[in-house]
């Protein structure tokens, strides 16, 4: 693990509650303990989800969520904001005003598209407002390769989707399960120069869920810490790989991450985040 420094940062995570555990805020406060850092929530949208299935979807008001969250900005020293699903066109746009105002922030948005599909009757126009209003103001932008593809429908690469992405101005762009085999998994980050880095993993045999929200709110959690996004992004992947790796099927659907992987007393030898 990663040695920080005494203090405590303040991540803020603004994201939908899911019951199960998996993702979501739950996803969010887990890796912040995990990671030291100290969680502030504000939920985006009630979900009615186990380990198999999502059911139903609530958003919570705007208002509700702009008064939530300008009181912890006010009160608390935020280190990094980390944005999940949003919930509705509505808070998109109220997220989009908080942004604005606090420019110095670092921002980590897992697009969390995929959570609305089927559920929502104003599903396209939800990410339709992720992408114009929030991955313009966003430090990194972690999309998985399908919800790359849902972004930016009319690519069919990764180099395509990443183009189309950093369109919108987010400073860069991680997208996992960019490249599979049977072995391996890569992800590809890309900035407005083009592609930096591929990181190359070890493909686990098990399906989780949950594995968005723990890369984008870890990444946020080292970011919080003081590394540089680069870093942050590294780390941020191994530490996402371990909790997958120690992943448990607690349900009758899929696994779901241990972000408290640590304590079992050992670590899983990861992949060599190395292409």
């Amino acid at each position: 693990m990663t040695e920080f420094g005494t203090a405590t940062p303040v991540v803020l995570s603004l994201s939908s509650h899911d019951p199960s555990g998996a993702s979501g805020i739950q996803a969010d406060i887990e890796c912040a303990a995990s990671l030291g850092c100290h969680a502030t929530s504000v939920i985006t949208a009630l979900c009615s989800k186990n380990s198999r299935h999502t059911h139903n979807i609530s958003p919570l008001p705007a208002a509700l969520l702009i008064e939530q969250t300008r009181s912890l900005l006010e009160d608390m020293p935020v280190q990094a904001i980390r944005i999940g699903f949003v919930g509705s066109v509505e808070n998109a746009e109220a997220i989009h005003s908080i942004l604005r105002d606090y420019p110095q922030l670092p921002v980590v948005l897992d697009p969390a598209t995929s959570i609305c599909n089927g559920e929502l009757a104003d599903a396209d126009a939800i990410v339709n407002a992720t992408e114009n209003l929030l991955m313009p103001l966003a430090t990194v932008v972690t999309p998985d390769m399908g919800e790359a593809q849902e972004i930016s429908p009319q690519s069919d690469t990764p180099e395509a989707c990443a183009h189309q992405i950093l369109e919108s101005g987010c400073h860069y762009l991680l997208i996992s399960g960019a490249r599979r085999t049977q072995d391996t998994v890569e992800n590809h980050l890309y900035n407005g120069r083009g592609l930096l880095r591929k990181y190359q993993w070890q493909r686990l045999p098990m399906q989780s869920h949950g594995n968005g929200a723990t890369l984008a709110a870890s990444i946020a959690c080292y970011l919080a810490h003081g590394l540089l996004p680069e870093e942050a992004i590294s780390q941020g992947q191994n530490f996402t790989w371990q909790a997958l790796a120690h992943s448990r099927r607690l349900g009758m659907g899929h696994h779901l991450p241990n972000r408290f992987f640590w304590a079992n007393g050992h670590l899983s030898q990861s992949g060599s985040g190395h292409a």
